[in-house]
């Protein structure tokens, strides 16, 4: 079985340590910084970490898909 890559995106300060456990980093210091880099994942990413801003950006966007995937998971505040 084959692990799927995993992405952090949010403030620098909130995901920019999960480089270090292989995640790729996604720095989005701002609403529309996390949604455009929402919309460039890259491919292959099968679970993304949220940071709380960057999930209520994503909330927050009519725009934004609501696929099943990629799963994600929400930092704790």
């Amino acid at each position: 079985m084959t692990m799927g890559r995993v992405a952090a995106l949010g403030e620098r300060t909130r995901v920019a340590g999960l480089a270090l456990a292989g995640a790729v980093v996604l720095l989005a210091d701002d609403p529309e910084a996390v949604r455009r880099a929402w919309r460039a994942l890259p491919d292959g990413i099968d679970l993304v970490i949220l940071t709380p801003a960057a999930a209520a950006a994503l909330s927050s966007d009519p725009a934004a898909p609501r696929a099943r995937r990629p799963l994600t998971a929400v930092m704790p505040p």
